[in-house]
Order: C-alpha cells, then structure tokens, then sequence
C-alpha cells in the first residue's frame, strides 16, 4: 500500500486528481472502497477528502437528470447594468429552479441554466420576474434541445488520472433503463437531502424521509439504476490547472449539427455541450490553463470542425451558482 507523501506546498498533486476522479465515477463510494483501489490508506483518502472540500471548493451532490426526466432546459443570458449584475445574480442562484449561475461580460451579463418544473415556474422567471427587475437590459433565452456532454459525465473523466482496471473497479454496477422516469412527490425529502450532501449517510436519510435504512437505500438504488438522477461533484478546476472557462456560442451548419456536437463530446476541454435554439446552435463549456490555451483551441480543434460557421465566446469572471447554491462564506 501506498503511503500519503507530505509535502510543504499547498497546492494538489496526482492523488488529488485520482481521489476526485473516483468521485465523479462514483460520488458515493465509501472511503474504504476509493482507498482499495487507488491503493492508499482509508485515513489517507477522508483526509484528503476533507482538505478538498476546504481548500478545493469540492461538494458531492445528487442532482436530478433533466434529460432523462424529459423536462425542459434553458440557458439565460441577461444584459444588466454593472452595479447590478451580482445581485441579480444571487437572486436568480436562490431560485430552486436554477441549476447553475456565472457572471460574465466584465461583470455586466448573468448566465444562468433554469429548469422550470412546470410552465408556471417558466413564466414567472422569463414574464414576470426578470423583465420587471430594474437594471435588467436585455434577456436571451436558448432552450437547450439535445445533451451531447455533460450530466452525468464529468469532464473529470477526461483527465485520464485513473487506469482502465481502476475506472472500471469504481464504476457503479447500475444501468440505466431506457425510456423516460419519473419522480415522485414521495422521493422529494430523500432528494432534498441528498441535494445537500451527495454522500449523506443512511441513517441521516432515515431521519430526513421517515423511511427505514433499507428502504431509503433501495428508493435510492433504483433511482440512480433508472437515469433519473445522478451523483455528481463540484470542484474548483483551477484545482486541475484550467482556472480558465468560457461559454461558446457555437453556430453550426444544420447538416452538421450532430456531427460537431459529437466532436465537441470529445474534446478534452469540453465540459458540456448541448444543441440549442436562438442564434446558434450550440451552447457549450469549455475550460482552459490560459487565455493562450484557449485561444489555441478556439483557433484550433474548434475552429478546424467542419461545418463551424460561427463561434462567441463569454469568459467566465465568477461562478455564483453551481450544482446547488451555497450562501457566501459557507
């Protein structure tokens, strides 16, 4: 077994990498399973675990999957007065029906994910709220219509920090079943919780539902085996070394729509990308060691796909909202 190295620099090494990477395969895995495979100690990895979430931003939640629950999607762009724009910002990340919030633009645009729950939830961001907020200038709203990268995989994976045997050691045996799924308002308490902390142990579930132990693990299980929902990570990239990230607008040719967005799944800076409506038609994420790396591949792979007529790119000043809204300072 490995031994943990110490080291005076405050920064992460490959350990990191591989804890964070078993994470994003299986966010729930025990300490003791990640610590047999990545060969290290149980100790080694909750307190390696413990440092992330301090230092590294690192959260594990249980999000549920748009996609698969057949529920609509929109990515916001909202043109706003400077002095205005972080607090709307945090106005919109306290909504329940937001699931991601950056500001951008030198501090003069939101960008902002919604997943409306029902039609009601639609038109009271997009008829009522938004367009009644004072400093609001302009809104755009890109209803995203396929998920070519993201969700469920992370662009963790993409790092390539974990051998094959190692990836496949942690993977989680369920498949997902095919067809849409449902929640119902029965699962609402397990997932609240959840939705808080990702790992939550079953007899906090237990006190959270008023369900038994087994009960709220197999409710759980089948959850996670049907697509409905998955457990994913938030971490700070610059972590990784691409403190960089930007939005790209991307307009495609109709014909190859799918086909470049299917590229762009594999492309290792791409951390999601979905086809859209509006101007373009693809909205995707992108992260980067510097402006000069993203510049080579906005240039480069980007710019060389067949059938990119047009890309915009909005560099990220500061994220807001990510997976779940956490109060400032918390």
């Amino acid at each position: 077994m490995q031994t943990e190295s110490h080291t005076s620099s405050p920064g992460f090494d490959a350990l990191d990498r591989r804890l964070l990477s078993a994470l994003a395969l299986d966010g729930r895995a025990s300490f003791s399973r990640v610590a047999a495979v990545l060969g290290v100690s149980d100790q080694t990895v909750a307190r390696r675990y413990r440092r992330l979430c301090a230092d590294g931003g690192l959260r594990v939640v249980v999000m549920r999957d748009a996609h698969r629950l057949g529920e609509d999607q929109w990515m916001l762009r909202v043109r706003c007065a400077p002095d205005s724009a972080p607090a709307i910002a945090e106005a919109l990340a306290k909504r329940p029906d937001t699931s991601w919030v950056g500001l951008a633009s030198g501090g003069t645009e939101v960008l902002c994910m919604t997943r409306p729950r029902s039609s009601g939830d639609h038109d009271d961001l997009l008829l009522g709220k938004l367009p009644r907020t004072p400093s609001v200038m302009e809104i755009r709203a890109h209803q995203l219509l396929h998920r070519f990268y993201g969700g469920a995989q992370s662009w963790v994976s993409k790092l390539g920090a974990l051998t094959a045997a190692e990836t496949e050691a942690l993977r989680p045996r369920h498949e997902a079943a095919p067809g849409h799924v449902r929640i119902t308002p029965d699962d609402e308490p397990l997932l609240a919780a959840l939705e808080r902390d990702g790992r939550a142990g079953y007899p906090e579930l237990q006190r959270a539902t008023g369900l038994t132990e087994s009960a709220a693990r197999r409710r759980l299980a089948a959850l996670l085996a049907s697509g409905a929902v998955f457990v994913d990570s938030e971490c700070d990239p610059g972590i990784f070394g691409h403190p960089v990230s930007a939005l790209l607008w991307i307009t495609a040719a109709p014909s190859a729509l799918h086909s470049v967005g299917e590229a762009l799944a594999g492309h290792p800076g791409i951390a999601h990308a979905s086809a859209a409506t509006g101007p373009c038609n693809i909205i995707a994420s992108v992260l980067a060691r510097n402006t000069a790396d993203l510049y080579a591949y906005l240039s480069g792979p980007l710019g060389q796909l067949e059938g990119v007529r047009h890309v915009d790119t909005t560099v990220f000043l500061r994220r807001i909202k990510q997976l779940t809204y956490r109060e400032r300072g918390r």
